[in-house]
């Protein structure tokens, strides 16, 4: 490296020349920033360069001192200009990577359906819930005192037999109905108290069009001061109005172990009459197991099997079909 002032200018200028060449056909941002290091960094070539200044004498560092400051604000401008270039095209290129064509075709997706047992829960229970009843669940495998000794049916009530139950290796069960859930619901309550209770319920039956051993059951209990069989009445219309069709409704006396009067409610569907639900005035036994004195509150209670609404509003020749998982059949729905 020759000390002459001449010599060093030339060199500045040629380190600038061949550093805005370099920079400018640069096309990326990493090569970029280590243009910047080998130019302009600590240890850089103009850095370098600059070190011989010192050899110089007084009168020329100044000269050379102006041309190595425009040569870095050069080099320095070069860079900039690139940084902006290469980030403009880098979002560009990103732009028109994700750019969405909304006049092509979307991809198809099948649209899903309710299944025919939930449509008739939901639709089941927006009636209840209009009519000012709290949904409440509980658990599906019960204590024999839940699902048959606190609604008034001990241990050799013949009454048990009306339900072929599953039993439990540790003594409990598969809840039979959901009126376990009024009683769990009642223990921890006071009335007045208006519930529907859905879920499924268990039964050692023969499987058949007709019958499930696993089904779906909707149950309701309302308890208050001066409850009667009329307003059970009304309440099964409005429901049964609401869910079919202003058709003809009759009740039929009946026995349940938990109500008292009891019935059978028919409803007339295509010119014959069907056995929907049954329902009735809570026992006073099942107020007393929870602690309510029944000689202030009354209560009724109702409930239907979700698979039977269903066979009858879908038109339905088979029970078996709902849990079947055939997609030529659901898509019905």
């Amino acid at each position: 490296m020759t000390n002459q002032p001449h010599n060093l200018e030339a060199q500045l200028l040629e380190l600038q020349q061949t550093g805005e060449e370099a920079i400018a056909s640069t096309d990326s941002l990493e090569r970029l920033e280590e243009l910047r290091v080998k130019y302009l960094g600590k240890k850089g070539e103009l850095g370098a360069l600059l070190r011989n200044m010192g050899r110089l004498s007084a009168e020329e560092r100044p000269k050379i001192g102006a041309i190595a400051n425009t040569v870095k604000e050069a080099l320095q401008a070069s860079l900039d200009r690139q940084k902006v270039a290469l980030e403009s095209a880098k979002i560009q290129a990103q732009l028109e990577a994700e750019t969405l064509d909304v006049t092509m075709p979307g991809i198809f997706r099948p649209q899903g359906r309710i299944h025919p047992i939930n449509g008739i829960i939901d639709r089941a229970l927006d009636i209840f819930v209009g009519l000012g009843y709290t949904v409440a669940a509980g658990p599906e495998m019960e204590t024999d005192y839940y699902n048959f000794e606190a609604l008034n049916t001990p241990p050799d009530h013949p009454a048990r037999d009306m339900q072929d139950t599953f039993y439990l290796p540790d003594g409990n069960l598969l809840r039979t109905h959901t009126s376990s859930v009024q009683i769990r619901f009642m223990e921890t309550e006071e009335p007045p108290i208006r519930i529907v209770a859905p879920g499924r319920v268990y039964r050692r039956d023969t499987v058949d069009a007709t019958h499930a051993a696993v089904f779906h059951q909707i149950e309701l209990l309302a308890v208050d001061e001066g409850l009667t069989f009329t307003d059970l009445k009304g309440t099964i219309k409005e429901f049964l109005q609401q869910m079919f069709g202003d058709l003809p409704i009759r009740f039929r006396a009946s026995y349940f172990p938990f109500t008292e009067p009891s019935a059978e409610v028919d409803l007339q569907w295509n010119g014959r009459w069907l056995e929907v639900m049954g329902c009735g005035m809570v026992d006073p036994n099942v107020l007393k197991a929870v602690g309510y004195d029944p000689e202030i509150y009354t209560g009724f209670a109702a409930g239907f099997g979700v698979e039977r609404f269903a066979m009858v509003l879908h038109q339905l020749d088979d029970i078996r079909r709902v849990y079947a998982s055939d997609l030529r059949f659901l898509r019905q729905f």
